[in-house]
């Protein structure tokens, strides 16, 4: 052991974690990978947190976000998608505040139109009403961010379907950047 270096068992010990890791996490990594792959051919894949009547509202809430207008929205972009599948990833402790927040958006929206079932019922001027309400909100601000990232991000993660987020602030998707000729020569 003395003969080994601290570098080494410190790049031995960190390999054998990462080997670990993967192991335990393979069903996950293949699953998102498999959704991925949807998400870039343009199908949606089907929810894993949300139920249907959950996802009916968020998308409604997001399409309030980022309504469509002459532009593709937050519905067009699929935004719904990307926040289910980061619900089950990296955004695992914001299950509680949505799980929490769409119940509550739900009974508000009963509550104080007795005729709609929930949110995604209600006309588009009762909405904003709402959720004026509870733009303050721990939940409404978390929609709001996840719903621009969703808007923003790469479309093999769910959300941002055919580019449209991109085409919207008029991001090139290139790969390929250059500087501008001349810049070096000056």
């Amino acid at each position: 052991m003395a003969s080994r270096s601290r570098r080494a068992f410190i790049g031995q010990s960190a390999l054998g974690l990462a080997s670990g890791w993967l192991t335990s996490n393979w069903g996950a990594i293949t699953e998102a990978q498999a959704s991925a792959a949807r998400a870039a051919a343009g199908q949606p894949s089907e929810f894993v947190f949300l139920s249907t009547e959950q996802a009916a509202e968020l998308d409604a809430v997001s399409s309030q976000i980022i309504p469509t207008d002459e532009t593709a929205g937050a519905h067009e972009a699929h935004c719904v998608h990307f926040i289910d599948r980061a619900l089950t990833s990296f955004l695992r402790d914001s299950q509680a505040l949505y799980r929490e927040g769409l119940a509550r958006l739900r009974a508000e929206a009963r509550a104080q139109f007795g005729e709609a079932r929930g949110f995604a019922a209600l006309s588009a001027p009762q909405q904003l009403q709402l959720l004026r309400q509870i733009e303050q909100e721990p939940f409404f601000a978390a929609v709001r961010m996840h719903t621009i990232i969703a808007m923003l991000a790469s479309p093999v993660h769910g959300g941002n379907a055919e580019q449209c987020g991109w085409k919207l602030i008029g991001f090139d998707d290139a790969l390929h950047f250059t500087a501008p000729f001349g810049h070096y020569d000056a």
